[in-house]
């Protein structure tokens, strides 16, 4: 059987590719000349480059490949669908009917167009089992009390708008939310708080002055209750780590079992190298 593949931007992709090859999976590969990193045709054997809202394409490529099977791996940004594209007429139509457009109602309605097809979206994980985030400490350093602190309270604010699906990470300094991921996505949302925290920014939390200055970041990504495995799986990787360092963040929180961890080990040692701890609860 071949598999189809619906290739967002980063290094995603490129894992599945690696994973389905290790299994003797045959893979067809749709690629949007928006997103997705142009060396994946070095490592793909069939590839069909499509603009974002181009889904009549997509399903007639794969019905063209015999594909049964569909996975959607990496990110495609919201921006990208609301500004950027000119949808075609199956997407339009879509579009039309759906009541919101958040992450799940948009990929749930695609998925529901290619099911009408025959072609099954399957969890983003099946090739890639052994890059799930194991519970508990990950790094040599586990983290501090004030470290866990921040994360127990980023916690509760973090599954809150997952639930809702306005984001899946947010960024925590001494039991203060600073930053809120939306649209940007997580490397954004990082970045953006170590801008803020530069910027000598202060808030008031339970009762008492924050100073927002001086790095220690706690970094808090999840997966949404009830998660979808079939899409918008939260990733980390090495340029999470590197994120962080530039952000003065020291601690990163993830969802075990339920997130997926790219280059691990290059990862790891980054993170040993420069004192930041990752735990998965």
């Amino acid at each position: 059987m071949r598999y189809g593949l619906i290739a967002g931007n980063g290094r995603f992709p490129f894992h599945i590719l690696e994973g389905a090859r290790r299994k003797g999976a045959e893979v067809s590969v749709i690629a949007f000349h928006e997103e997705t990193d142009p060396d994946i045709e070095r490592v793909a054997d069939r590839v069909a480059w499509v603009s974002i809202g181009q889904l009549g394409k997509i399903i007639r490529f794969f019905k063209k490949e015999g594909v049964e099977k569909a996975i959607m791996a990496g990110q495609v940004k919201h921006v990208q669908i609301f500004s950027r594209t000119m949808p075609d007429m199956r997407m339009l139509k879509m579009l039309l009917h759906l009541p919101r457009r958040n992450t799940d109602a948009l990929i749930g309605a695609v998925a529901n167009e290619l099911a009408a097809e025959g072609i099954e979206l399957i969890d983003s994980t099946c090739f890639l089992e052994d890059h799930l985030a194991k519970p508990g400490p990950l790094t040599s350093r586990e983290p501090d009390g004030r470290e866990r602190g921040d994360i127990d309270y980023g916690l509760e604010i973090a599954r809150e708008i997952a639930r809702l699906d306005l984001g899946q990470t947010i960024i925590i300094r001494d039991l203060a939310c600073v930053a809120i991921e939306a649209m940007e996505g997580t490397d954004a949302v990082i970045r953006r708080a170590g801008q803020l925290m530069g910027g000598g920014a202060e808030t008031f939390t339970r009762g008492r002055r924050v100073d927002l200055a001086g790095g220690r970041l706690t970094v808090v990504k999840v997966a949404k209750p009830g998660q979808d495995m079939r899409f918008d799986v939260p990733v980390v990787g090495v340029s999470t780590i590197q994120t962080m360092i530039e952000a003065g963040a020291t601690c990163l929180c993830i969802t075990a079992g339920k997130t997926l961890m790219f280059d691990r080990e290059e990862m790891l040692r980054l993170a040993d190298e420069n004192k930041i701890t990752i735990v998965a609860v």
